[in-house]
């Protein structure tokens, strides 16, 4: 049952691949926004996919996130998801992410439920 308060954190260190150099986010070796993002996502679709019908899935649909300050090679990063709104198939995420001295992002997250073979149905 997908009820409010549902979370989930999901954690990487940064190292040279996820660093805004590498991604093309930017030119220095900081953990990149892209990479932030991508953690809040993975925290979100975590929060929730125990309790999805069979056959269903989450995507992501619109991200609101701030990339308050840079973290350098070797810091671990958590990123924490909050269900925080259900609207039929619309789940809404408080999303934030911090390192060892303190928050580094933040931001809402919009995620749908879909059928899994349905949604792959209109890929091809």
């Amino acid at each position: 049952m997908l009820e409010k308060g549902l979370s989930a954190q999901s954690r990487t260190t940064v190292c040279r691949e996820n660093t805004a150099a590498r991604m093309g986010s930017g030119d220095m070796e900081v953990f990149a926004t892209p990479a932030m993002v991508a953690l809040m996502e993975n925290a979100a679709m975590t929060a929730v996919a125990a309790e999805l019908p069979e056959g269903s899935t989450t995507v992501g649909a619109e991200m609101n996130a701030t990339h308050i300050k840079p973290s350098g090679l070797g810091a671990e990063i958590t990123a924490t998801a909050v269900l925080t709104e259900v609207e039929g198939r619309k789940l809404t995420f408080n999303v934030g992410a911090r390192d060892a001295g303190g928050m580094i992002g933040e931001g809402v997250h919009i995620r749908y439920v879909v059928d899994r073979r349905k949604f792959m149905d209109k890929v091809k």
